[in-house]
């Protein structure tokens, strides 16, 4: 193994395959943890699919005056829903080919569905199954070897204990020996050694049952629909020091009732597009590592546009003095 890690990659980081540049890191960062480096990630990955015919009442984390309109206003109001729900419009394996890592899965029940299919949702909710969308990512795993996918369970909406263990069987079922053990070394060398390729997060109590299911991963959300007011916010995360382990700087901006109606021709993608340059200025200065002020996973929205996902892969060139 040594012998192999003499050689790797040797020009830019950036310029590294997307769909295998986990595989293609230098070899001096195999033996560095996951949570040491930097990983691009998606906010709210699966809302490529929200089902434009969903009637379901708006979901109760959305602002309560937007509920109490979609409810009586429901073919006026669910339009503008729908338009700022949508946070990535590449699918899953798509994300995965952009060199995408990290996947945030919100998770719920439609309401009145007397089957045990789980959906995703966002403000409506997908056409598409949980499980579904697990089978893609298997399969894309299958066919990427020595890629790693991070998947992080949480927002749970309509879950009773009973579906939380169904899809919890449903997560081992999909991914069987890929799936990784949480007392397991999460260093790409020791990964690769045991065939292991999916790391699953679950905001749940129940997660103390299972050893293949990992702590939940702490999320910095800065609920800013500001780029330099985030950027603020993030900074200030960074001064009281990182986790011990994964952790997300979410550079996802937030929308507000009130900036919505003020800006009723837009959408969601309007409003990141036109701050991701100054987004992508803070996400150049930063430094993967164990470090009080470093970062690990950055998640945003639109993560296939702007370049983002290979300056986040070349920030790991900031590691590669020490660790060779």
């Amino acid at each position: 193994m040594s012998s192999v890690k003499t050689t790797g990659f040797n020009g830019s980081l950036r310029d590294l395959p997307t769909d295998n540049w986990m595989s293609h890191l230098p070899g001096a960062l195999w033996d560095v943890p996951l949570c040491n480096l930097a990983i691009p990630g998606s906010h709210n990955t699966v809302t490529y699919c929200l089902d434009r015919n969903d009637r379901s009442p708006v979901d109760p984390k959305q602002p309560d005056l937007l509920r109490k309109l979609d409810k009586y206003m429901k073919p006026l109001i669910r339009p503008f829903v729908y338009k700022w729900s949508i946070t990535q419009e590449y699918d899953v394996k798509e994300q995965l080919d952009a060199g995408v890592r990290y996947f945030d899965l919100r998770i719920a029940r439609r309401p009145n569905d007397r089957s045990s299919d789980l959906y995703f949702y966002h403000g409506v909710f997908t056409t598409v199954t949980v499980e579904t969308v697990l089978k893609e990512i298997r399969e894309w795993l299958d066919s990427h070897p020595r890629e790693v996918a991070i998947l992080s369970f949480s927002h749970f909406l309509g879950l009773n204990q009973e579906l939380h263990h169904l899809l919890v069987e449903t997560i081992k079922n999909v991914f069987i020996t890929k799936l990784c053990p949480k007392t397991v070394s999460t260093n790409l060398s020791n990964l690769w050694h045991l065939g292991y390729q999916a790391i699953v997060s679950y905001d749940n109590g129940i997660v103390n049952r299972y050893e293949e299911l990992w702590a939940p991963i702490p999320y910095w959300w800065a609920n800013k629909y500001r780029a330099d007011l985030l950027i603020e916010e993030l900074e200030c995360r960074k001064q009281r020091g990182r986790p011990g382990g994964f952790f997300v700087a979410g550079i996802n901006l937030t929308e507000d009732l009130k900036y919505i109606c003020s800006h009723p021709t837009e959408s969601l993608k309007d409003l990141v597009m036109s701050t991701y340059p100054e987004l992508l200025e803070w996400v150049k200065a930063q430094s993967p590592g164990s470090s009080a002020g470093s970062i690990n996973i950055i998640a945003g929205d639109f993560v296939t546009e702007r370049q983002l996902v290979p300056i986040v892969i070349a920030l790991n060139e900031n590691l590669l003095n020490w660790a060779q």
